[in-house]
């Protein structure tokens, strides 16, 4: 839990469009993680097809999960971030609450302005490997900061 690691967080579009941004950032911030890239995008099929490769084939009551993904995450620009610190991966994912918003405690970010599964509030890498695949794929190098403290 000392380790210092980095962790991509995207907000959603549900968290966007509730104007929450700022609200979850001051929360992750408020825990003493530090802020090492900050950015507003507009997701497409391609990006999106490659963030969410591991679910492409998923079917849930016979309707694949995809296609409504992907359109419900270029609904909005989504807003995507790395923080740092100790065991940033496990600490934000415990913050967040459980990916259904429905099994969220309240005082989890998923719990107090979640609705379900899909309508979260926001995507966090699950892993250091991930963490760094992730980060890669919506980061230039330039656009980190490392030294600031």
């Amino acid at each position: 839990m000392n380790r210092d690691e980095k962790t991509l967080i995207l907000f959603k579009p549900d968290c966007v469009r509730k104007n929450l941004s700022g609200v979850i950032l001051q929360r992750l911030l408020g825990e003493g993680f530090r802020l090492r890239g900050l950015k507003m995008m507009q997701l497409d099929d391609a990006i999106l097809r490659e963030h969410y490769a591991h679910i492409i084939d998923l079917v849930i009551d016979d309707k694949p999960l995809f296609p409504t993904l992907s359109a419900f995450m270029q609904t909005s620009p989504v807003v995507a971030l790395v923080l740092s610190g100790p065991g940033v991966i496990t600490r934000v994912r415990t913050i967040l609450g459980p990916t259904n918003s429905m099994k969220a405690d309240k005082g989890t970010i998923r719990g107090d302005y979640g609705t379900n599964s899909m309508l979260n509030i926001c995507h966090a890498s699950d892993s250091p490997e991930s963490a760094e695949v992730e980060i890669k794929r919506f980061f230039k190098p330039e656009e980190l900061f490392d030294n600031i403290d």
